[in-house]
């Protein structure tokens, strides 16, 4: 008899906000939460819930003809969208398409038992369908997102996480979360850093039917996993680095999702760091890289500026707060390091 996992925990919940009340507590939080009908007001949200059909003419009173990316699966993979057999590459096809041309293809096998996996990724709004925002929009205050759609059928996108903070709304259709603290990377059984599908590793285990003789530190992970199930209107708060499981439950779904950084925009991706780590630290001798990580632990994440106090102001440099010119200076010193 196979295990059973553990049951994942609800992920708190809020209901009642409005698209312009979302304060610096809620989008700061570290926490997942669930915003309830935080979107209800969407005229997009209205079309959904009365049909696939009213749906997808209402996004095409946006679109102004141009190519999207969609992902094609056969019918085999279920949705999920992954690698091949030997992680060689992948188990879908992408090509560019009209994107009434895919809505069609949506509406036209929505009733297949088994339909061919259709799936446009992350899509900019503001370039495909110009004005959508204008009426189906969240107030962010001073944020500056970068605004996504992504459309298709049934899916399964493998657990994965992204730098920024993130919003996603269920503005058609039905969505299962699954999230995993930051913590968690190790009993997820990652991926490799560099080859994935969407740029984002990703785990590698199945959540519809988990392999716990190859992966079984993943019945650890689930002991921390938190789930919801979303609605149209309804939206999730998913802080930076948390790692999602996310299915598509319904025949035709579209989700629209903020994302945005909390740290200014002349930071570099922390996966640089980590790229470089691979490069620089990972084969060193056990000594040198505990001697390495005492460097990190002491410039870098437990720093508080008095690692730099006893050097006079002026001469500083690096060690210094972070600024756009000192960014720059910085990005260059490694640069010329790197090409050496």
């Amino acid at each position: 008899m196979a295990a059973r996992l553990p049951e994942p925990a609800p992920i708190r919940e809020l209901d009642g906000l409005a698209p312009g009340v979302l304060d610096d507590a809620l989008m700061g939080s570290t926490e997942p939460v669930v915003l309830r009908g935080l979107a209800s007001s969407w005229p997009m949200v209205a079309a959904a819930r009365a049909s696939q059909r009213e749906a997808g003419d209402y996004l095409r009173r946006f679109y102004r003809g141009q190519q999207v990316l969609a992902f094609l699966g056969a019918p085999e993979i279920e949705g999920r969208y992954f690698y091949n057999e030997d992680l060689s590459g992948f188990n879908y096809a992408t090509v560019k398409a009209p994107l009434d041309r895919v809505l069609e293809e949506l509406d036209k096998h929505r009733d297949d038992p088994r339909p061919s996996s259709v799936y446009v990724g992350s899509t900019m709004i503001d370039h495909y369908l110009p004005g959508f925002r204008g009426e189906n929009d969240l107030d962010l205050g001073a944020r500056q997102p970068l605004v996504s759609i992504w459309i298709g059928n049934r899916s399964r996108i493998a657990a994965h996480h992204d730098v920024p903070d993130n919003i996603a709304v269920v503005a058609a259709g039905r969505r299962r979360f699954t999230l995993f603290p930051p913590e968690q990377v190790s009993n997820l059984y990652i991926g490799p850093l560099d080859f994935n599908p969407a740029g984002q590793a990703i785990s590698l285990v199945d959540f519809a039917k988990p392999d716990l003789e190859r992966f079984p530190r993943f019945a650890q992970a689930m002991e921390s996993a938190q789930v919801a199930e979303l609605e149209p209107g309804d939206a999730i708060f998913i802080p930076s680095m948390w790692w999602h499981h996310i299915e598509a439950l319904a025949p035709f779904n579209a989700l629209v999702n903020y994302w945005w950084r909390a740290t200014p925009a002349y930071m570099d991706s922390p996966i640089s760091a980590l790229m470089l780590g691979l490069l620089t630290l990972r084969e060193l001798p056990p000594a040198q890289r505990r001697a390495w990580q005492e460097l990190f632990r002491h410039y870098i994440f437990e720093s508080d500026g008095s690692e730099a106090e006893h050097i006079p102001p002026a001469a500083r440099r690096m060690l210094a707060p972070l600024d756009e010119d000192g960014a720059r200076a910085l990005r260059s010193h490694l640069l010329n390091r790197l090409n050496r």
